[in-house]
């Protein structure tokens, strides 16, 4: 019996799965029945990948050819058919025949479902309208597909079940699966550069006693054996400091960090971070590192330097623009950093501008949403906002008074050596010169927690004590990988360069 058109052809309707689940029950159940278990095959050799057929016809014209994958077209009439058949490099064309396979094992190929994984071994023709085309000569069903793959025509559309379902994702929208092994070349390339440079990657815990590094609410746990919670970090930083108080000069390490904040466009609970610790460096060399760095992987790994991200055509090709905090919120806010010295001139100013300041949030807080709302929409091309106020910027150093003056401050403006990227309107990168005084440290740290910022609740002492073993000046980095891939790739939305993102439990 020939079940194309039942499985394969016509649309999903509500109940109708169940349905064709049943019927390829059977079928298996019918094919374990003869000797012909699908699941007993532990593997099956291959001599080259669906691409490589065409890629390579010249020479493979007329050869023996041995292929596995998924089944993804299938067209079996009479005596003869066509199917597709599709592995991670690409698809292929297959011709099936009579003539060639025999009667029984023709008959065998009409039971076949879309989605079956097979394997096959054949010669290597074209068609008459020049389809290069692998004619079988056998087949073996390495394992029967028991779901029904998204009908033809309207494919996997609900964004919710695509990433709930992303194995699905991957086999109907190749696109998804070309994003992804993008994602994982740029990573690696990330590596290779810093390798290059004399980096050493390293692994740091997750699991942190004190929650510290960045201005962020983690999500708490258990530890039973040690009766005590823990957090899932929020960040790298504080370890990798640790090396360098120890004895490396550069180090760095591509993780997982964790943030218990809400889910958009740019947001993940969980996300992969770089962050990198530079001895003997300041945040002018990291600067230079950042844009080299963004640079070579937009050339390298996406082949352009150019990106459309939405609107946006983006430009990496060229200087990346500096632009000083304090002139930026000039420019964009109508105020400047002198006029926001205390909490009552963020109201005054939030309530001209109409933008709601969080509620219950210190000092630092507010003067960033204000950032974020007025400036952070007009930072489209690549630019560098620099010399962020030491009230956002607990872990950077100090500017002196002789830089201060060399860059126009007033003399009483407590400004840092500090840096971040922007692309799109998002923020892509941040960086320090790093705080090495461990007692301007602890005083930054103890306003932190005062100042009611985002998981800032506890001292992090053995840090501190560290700091003062000696902390070399140095220069500090954090990229926002999947920010980072979402950018170059000109993906609109941060759970599309997630392999499996978070979402509500069903």
């Amino acid at each position: 019996m020939d079940n194309t058109k039942d499985l394969n052809q016509e649309p999903l309707t509500e109940g109708s799965t169940e349905g064709y689940r049943q019927i390829k029950l059977d079928k298996l159940g019918a094919l374990q029945t003869a000797g012909h278990d699908p699941f007993s095959q532990v593997r099956y050799d291959r001599t080259h990948c669906a691409a490589s057929i065409e890629a390579c016809y010249d020479e493979l014209e007329g050869q023996a050819v041995s292929l596995a994958g998924r089944l993804m077209a299938k067209r079996l009439h009479g005596k003869a058919g066509f199917g597709d058949i599709m592995d991670e490099s690409g698809r292929v064309q297959i011709y099936f025949k009579k003539d060639v396979l025999g009667e029984e094992a023709l008959e065998q190929a009409k039971e076949l479902d879309l989605g079956d994984i097979i394997g096959l071994k054949g010669r290597v023709f074209k068609t008459r309208t020049g389809q290069v085309t692998v004619e079988v000569g056998e087949f073996t069903l390495l394992a029967k597909i028991l779901q029904t793959l998204p009908e033809k025509w309207h494919g996997l559309q609900d964004v919710d079940q695509r990433y709930r379902q992303r194995y699905v994702d991957l086999i109907v929208n190749r696109d998804v699966l070309e994003r992804l092994r993008l994602r994982s070349r740029a990573v690696s390339e990330i590596r290779r550069f810093l390798d290059g440079r004399g980096f050493l990657e390293v692994e740091t815990p997750m699991l942190h006693a004190i929650s510290g590094g960045a201005t962020a609410e983690p999500f708490k746990t258990y530890w039973n054996a040690l009766k005590s919670d823990y957090y899932l970090r929020i960040a790298i930083e504080l370890h990798l400091k640790r090396l360098i108080v120890g004895g490396f000069e550069r180090v760095y390490e591509i993780g997982r960090v964790f943030r218990n904040e809400g889910v958009d466009t740019s947001h993940n609970p969980e996300f992969t971070m770089l962050e990198l610790y530079w001895a003997y460096v300041d945040y002018t060399d990291i600067m230079a590192l950042t844009e080299e760095l963004t640079r070579h992987v937009a050339r390298e790994v996406f082949k352009s330097e150019q990106v459309t991200y939405g609107e946006y055509e983006l430009d990496f090709s060229q200087p990346f623009r500096k632009v000083k905090f304090d002139d930026a919120m000039r420019e964009y806010a109508g105020c400047s950093l002198a006029e926001l010295k205390t909490m009552d001139d963020l109201k005054r100013e939030a309530a001209r501008l109409e933008i709601k300041l969080p509620e219950e949030r210190g000092f630092g807080r507010c003067l960033d949403e204000i950032f974020k709302e007025m400036v952070e929409p007009h930072l489209v091309q690549p630019t560098f906002i620099i010399d962020y106020p030491v009230s956002i910027s607990p872990l950077a150093k100090r500017m002196s008074a002789a830089d201060k003056a060399a860059a126009g401050y007033p003399a009483d403006l407590d400004v840092t050596y500090r840096f971040e990227l922007f692309a799109a309107t998002m923020e892509l990168a941040n960086s320090f010169s790093e705080l090495n005084d461990p007692v301007d440290q602890r005083q930054r740290l103890e306003y932190q927690i005062a100042d009611k910022a985002e998981g800032a609740s506890e001292l992090d002492e053995d840090f501190l004590t560290a700091m003062e073993y000696g902390m070399p000046p140095m220069g500090g980095l954090g990229i926002g990988i999947d920010r980072l891939i979402m950018i170059l790739s000109g993906t609109p939305a941060i759970r599309e360069v997630i392999i499996f993102p978070q979402l509500r439990h069903k």
